[in-house]
C-alpha cells in the first residue's frame, strides 16, 4: 500500500507571502492545529535567520505533540567554509529538533551565477553539511532547490546533486519546482529519471519528496503527479500560502490523496477538521479566507442554478464530487434570478422558515427574478431573502412599517477658530407605524445614511429597547450601470451585528438614499423578526 508523508511549511515558506507575518504565539498555535490534523512534519522556520524564529524553537520544545514532528530549516554551509564552523548549521543544532531540512542548489546556473562558485564546491557543500548534521545524530531531509529547471538544462549535474545528498545520509531528497513553471508530465519524467538513476547505482535508492510552487497554477497537480510517479513525501502549505503565487495547497492535496487516490495520509476524523483548520490559520494569518478554495472554501459546495439545486434535493451527489461532511463542510444554496422552486424550498428548510405553498412560492420566485433584474442580489444578502419568504406568509405582520422619511443635507460654516471651510450636516425625519401607532421623529448623523439609521432607531427603541444591541458594521455601495452616470442603478449592501450574529441585507435603486433605506430597514426588520420568533 502506498504511504505518503505530509510535510507542512506554512510557518516558513507560507509566511513569505506578502501580507503575512506570524507572531511566535501564532506559530505555536498553528503547530498544535497541524498536529491535530495529522501532519507528519511541521517546518517551524529558519532558526538564526531572525530573532522570532529563534524564540519560536526555544518555546516549541515545551509543546506536547501527539503525531507531528517539528522540523528546523536551514541551508548548506557557506562557500569555502567548514561545516563545523558554519553559523547556519550551528543554528540548526541549537534549535534542538530531531529532524532538520537543508536546502542546496540543484541547477548548475544557480550555482555559478547566484552562489558564484564551482559545481564541485556545491557538491562538497551538500555532502559536508548533511554528513555533519548526521554525525550529530539528526535526521536530515534535503531540498534540491530548482531541481526541475536544473534537470531540464543539465540533467547529469542535477542527478549528481541528488546522489551526493543520498550518499551523505539524507533520509529523503525533496525535488523542488522552485520557480513553479514545470508541467505535470515534466514532473513525472524527472521523478522517473531519478528513480532509474538510483536503480543503476550500487547504493540503495533514497526516498523522494516533492515541493512545488504555483506560478503556473499547477502546484497541486504537479504534487499529485509526483506521488503517482513514486515520491513518498509531499510538501505544501495550508491554503496555498507562499511567495509570489504561493505553494502547493495542502487543503487540496490531502483530501485528493485520501478520497480520490485511496492514500490514507490522515484519518477520517482528522479529515473532518480540514475546513476548520483552513479557516483558523487564515484568521491567524490575518488573511481573508478565499471562498473559492476547493474542498474548504465557502463556495466549494455552493449551488446557485435552479437545475443544480433541484438535482441536489433529489440526489446529493448529483452536483457534488464528494460528500462535503467528509472535509468538515456542508452544501449551501444561494438564491438568485437563476433559482427555481427547489432553491426556495431548500433555503426555507435550511433557515428554518415555513415553506411557501402553491401560488406563494411562484410569487416569491417571480419577485426574486424581478428584483434581481432591478439590481438586488440575494446570494450575498440572505437576511433580505429570509424576509422575502416571511412576507410571503399570509399571516406575517412586520414589526414596523414606513410611512415616509425625508433626508436633508446642508452645509454649515465652521466657527472662525476652525477656519472658513464648511462641513456638511445631515438630518433625517421619519414616520413609522408600530401597532397602529405612528411615531414621528428626527435625528442627525455623520451622513445621510447615518442620520436615517439614527432616526429609525430613535423611533423604534421605545417599542423594542433591545434594538440598542444592533450595530451597522459595514456599508458598501456598488454602481451597476456606470454608463448612466449619476442616474445609474446602485446596490447597497449592509452588514449588521448584535454581537452574537452577523447578517447582510440589500437594497437597490437609482436613488442611493432609497437603496440605503431598503437595506437598512431590512436589517432592522430581520433582527426584530428573529427576536420575536425566539420569544
Amino acid at each position: 500500500m502506498i504511504t505518503v508523508q505530509l510535510y507542512d511549511t506554512t510557518l516558513r515558506d507560507g509566511a513569505q507571502q506578502e501580507g503575512i507575518s506570524f507572531s511566535v504565539e501564532d506559530k505555536l498555535k498553528i503547530v498544535q492545529k497541524l498536529d491535530e490534523l495529522g501532519i507528519d512534519f511541521i517546518e517551524g522556520g529558519w532558526p538564526g535567520s531572525n530573532p522570532k524564529d529563534t524564540e519560536f524553537f526555544a518555546r516549541a520544545q515545551n509543546l506536547r505533540l501527539t503525531h507531528s514532528t517539528l522540523v528546523a530549516f536551514g541551508s548548506t554551509r557557506h562557500v569555502n567554509s567548514r561545516a563545523e564552523e558554519d553559523l547556519n548549521l550551528q543554528a540548526l543544532l541549537q534549535a534542538k529538533t530531531r529532524v532538520v531540512t537543508i536546502v542546496g542548489k540543484a541547477w548548475d546556473k544557480q550555482v555559478t551565477r547566484v552562489l558564484e562558485t564551482t559545481l564541485e564546491e556545491n557538491l562538497s557543500m551538500i555532502t559536508d553539511s548533511i554528513s555533519y548534521l548526521r554525525a550529530k545524530g539528526l535526521r536530515v531531509f534535503f531540498d534540491a532547490e530548482h531541481f526541475f529547471d536544473g534537470y531540464k538544462g543539465n540533467p547529469e549535474y542535477a542527478l549528481q546533486v541528488v546522489e551526493a545528498a543520498a550518499k551523505a545520509g539524507a533520509e529523503c531528497v525533496v525535488l523542488c519546482d522552485t520557480n513553479g513553471g514545470t508541467l505535470p508530465q515534466q514532473i513525472v519524467e524527472a521523478v522517473k529519471a531519478v528513480r532509474d538513476y538510483f536503480a543503476s547505482l550500487a547504493t540503495p535508492p533514497v526516498p523522494l519528496g516533492i515541493h512545488t510552487h504555483n506560478d503556473a497554477e499547477l502546484a497541486v497537480a504537479n504534487s499529485l503527479a509526483a506521488v503517482e510517479a513514486g515520491v513518498i513525501q509531499v510538501q505544501g502549505t495550508i491554503n496555498g500560502y507562499g511567495e509570489r503565487c504561493g505553494n502547493a495547497n495542502l487543503c487540496s492535496i490531502i483530501p485528493t490523496l485520501k478520497l480520490k487516490m485511496g492514500i490514507d495520509c490522515i484519518t477520517d476524523k482528522q479529515l473532518g477538521k480540514l475546513s476548520d483548520v483552513s479557516r483558523y490559520i487564515a484568521e491567524l494569518a490575518n488573511m481573508p479566507h478565499y471562498d473559492r478554495l476547493p474542498y474548504v472554501g465557502d463556495d466549494a459546495f455552493t449551488h446557485k442554478g435552479g437545475i443544480h439545486v433541484s438535482g441536489l434535493i433529489k440526489w446529493e451527489d448529483s452536483y457534488q464530487h464528494i460528500n462535503p461532511n467528509l472535509v468538515g463542510s456542508r452544501p449551501h444554496v444561494v438564491v438568485s434570478e437563476l433559482a427555481g422552486k427547489g432553491s426556495i424550498i431548500f433555503k426555507a428548510k435550511e433557515r428554518g422558515i415555513p415553506i411557501p405553498k402553491g401560488k406563494e412560492i411562484e410569487e416569491v420566485l417571480k419577485q426574486i427574478k424581478l428584483l434581481e433584474k432591478q439590481g438586488f442580489q440575494y446570494d450575498v444578502a440572505e437576511a433580505s431573502f429570509d424576509l422575502l419568504l416571511r412576507r410571503a406568509q399570509p399571516d406575517y405582520q412586520p414589526p414596523f412599517e414606513l410611512v415616509d422619511f425625508m433626508v436633508v443635507v446642508e452645509k454649515r460654516r465652521r466657527p472662525p477658530s476652525r477656519g472658513n471651510q464648511e462641513e456638511p450636516l445631515s438630518e433625517a425625519t421619519i414616520k413609522v407605524k408600530v401597532d397602529n401607532r405612528i411615531v414621528h421623529t428626527a435625528a442627525e448623523g455623520d451622513g445621510p445614511v447615518s442620520a436615517l439609521d439614527q432616526a429609525l432607531r430613535k423611533a423604534l427603541l421605545q417599542f423594542y429597547p433591545d434594538l440598542a444591541d444592533v450595530k451597522l458594521i459595514d456599508y458598501k455601495v456598488r454602481i451597476l450601470e456606470e454608463t448612466a452616470g449619476t442616474a445609474s442603478q446602485v446596490r447597497v449592501l449592509i452588514e449588521s451585528s448584535d454581537g452574537r450574529e452577523n447578517w447582510r441585507t440589500v437594497g437597490s435603486s437609482t436613488n442611493i438614499i432609497e437603496a440605503s433605506w431598503l437595506a437598512l430597514a431590512d436589517s432592522i426588520e430581520y433582527w426584530l423578526t428573529k427576536q420575536a420568533g425566539k420569544a
